[in-house]
């Protein structure tokens, strides 16, 4: 009897382990699908990229995770070294032109594909929306009075939320989410703006080709 209960017992944490599980469907529609390139990609079902011939980059948008600022003063014992929404607006300003060029560069490579400056309400017009959120920059090299040096084994992370939209009627046919943390060093090191920079620019650089990559092969009809 013993031996049936057991029998019966892995039978059903079999099917149970088997059993498919709910796809993840967003507010607005989309579908999780299996990627390779990025954490999470969703996609509306039927949509098809191979339609469109001409494309748009709207401007890379970027925003910090929510009280980065007041953690980033609530460690200053120095007034003079505070981070000052000066400084905010620097670097979100810098980061989101990176970010735009570098999306740039990796669509215009060839073959190139068909940019246009003028996309909205736009036939045939799939626009390409990239974000970073949740930006969190360990040591910010502030623009103080004094001469202060930050040190820290990694630069910080942020997360690339990108959206591909019909310009015709506005609707997001994928979205992607990807986060990315800086590689530990394990090792303190100088962090300096033109430090902070160039990671940035790594990570930007790795998101852009992942980008080409998908859209060659989703368009790969045309």
């Amino acid at each position: 009897m013993r031996s049936l209960v057991v029998v019966i017992s892995a039978v059903v944490l079999s099917a149970c382990a088997t059993a498919p599980t709910e796809p993840v469907v967003t507010f607005d529609g989309l579908v999780q699908v299996p990627d390779t390139r990025f954490e999470k990609v969703y996609r509306l079902p039927g949509a098809d990229l191979s339609e469109y011939v001409e494309f748009g980059l709207a401007p890379c948008e970027v925003s910090f995770r929510k009280n980065w600022l007041r953690d980033q003063n609530s460690s200053r014992i120095d007034l003079t070294n505070r981070v000052t929404q000066e400084d905010v607006n620097r670097i979100r300003d810098a980061l989101a032109e990176d970010c735009t060029t570098q999306f740039r560069e990796a669509l215009q490579k060839a073959p190139a594909y068909n940019l246009v400056g003028d996309f909205e309400n736009g036939q045939d017009v799939l626009v390409i929306k990239p974000a970073i959120i949740d930006l969190d920059v360990n040591a910010p090299d502030v623009r103080g009075p004094g001469m202060t040096r930050n040190y820290t084994t990694s630069a910080g992370e942020m997360t690339l939320s990108l959206e591909l939209v019909d310009g015709t009627t506005g609707q997001v046919l994928v979205r992607v989410v990807d986060e990315q943390e800086d590689r530990d060093t394990y090792r303190l090191e100088w962090t300096t703006s033109v430090s902070n920079r160039a990671e940035a620019r790594r990570v930007l650089r790795m998101w852009s080709e992942r980008l080409r990559k998908g859209l060659d092969a989703a368009t790969a009809s045309q």
